[in-house]
């Protein structure tokens, strides 16, 4: 397998991960707007601590990790 089609690989995968993740943060928030949701992938991947401070808009959500 060449270098590129090992980073491909990985990139597929990283995707998929991502997506699933939305999936889930819609499943558990489904009245959510894509920014919300957004934020709530940020609350995830950053934590909240520097989810917060990256993007204060975070402040209305009253469960950004849940």
């Amino acid at each position: 397998m060449s270098p590129a089609q090992k980073l491909q690989l990985v990139s597929d995968a990283t995707q998929a991960v991502i997506d699933l993740s939305f999936a889930g943060i819609r499943r558990r928030h489904p009245t959510a707007s894509d920014r919300e949701c957004f934020f709530r992938f940020a609350c995830i991947v950053l934590g909240g601590d520097v989810a917060r401070t990256v993007y204060p808009d975070l402040a209305h959500l009253t469960d950004p990790v849940l």
